[in-house]
């Protein structure tokens, strides 16, 4: 169980991992979640359609589905949110940014994903980046026309367990 909200179901593993000093779990595999938990309404959300330049055809919506919030005792004013982000085939996510310190991990398929200033990067399985607090994320998309993708990506914000992505 992860901070009394989320169930595992048969077949999935968990990876310890340390952000900001605090270790928490993160799903390698999973075969699906049943909350058992309340999220806020903010926290359940669609990216928008759009496609990488902005022309007439829009392309598949991500699927953020949120797994914990947490405060972080140690860092008083601050929550630790785990969410998964599952890309359809051809899935993509516009332009936005975080309010806050974001860790993704690549839990299966491939994602390009590019932030202001950087280069585009291509993600497998196990492979991650980190998005430091206000960074603009000039997208993120699935690679495959024909495959889905997903990733879990941590969260360290203020309180409050509100909004994650802000669009730009």
């Amino acid at each position: 169980m992860i901070g009394n909200q989320a169930r595992l179901r048969t077949g999935q593993s968990l990876i310890a991992l340390s952000a900001v000093g605090v270790l928490f779990a993160l799903a390698a595999k999973w075969a699906g979640l049943d909350f058992i938990g309340t999220m806020p309404d903010a926290m359940h959300t669609h990216m928008a359609n759009a496609d990488a330049d902005g022309a007439a055809g829009a392309r598949p919506k991500t699927v953020v589905t949120p797994i914990s919030c947490e405060k972080l005792p140690n860092v008083p004013g601050k929550s630790i949110t785990t969410v998964i982000v599952a890309f359809p085939p051809n899935g993509f996510t516009p332009r936005h940014r975080h309010p806050g310190s974001v860790s993704a991990f690549v839990l299966k398929g491939t994602l390009r994903s590019q932030l202001e200033g950087g280069p585009a990067g291509t993600y497998g399985p196990g492979q991650t980046w980190f998005e430091p607090p206000g960074t603009v994320h000039l997208f993120a998309e699935n690679a495959s026309a024909t495959k889905p993708a997903e990733l879990l990506a941590t969260f360290i914000a203020d309180d409050g367990c509100g909004a994650l992505t802000i669009p730009d």
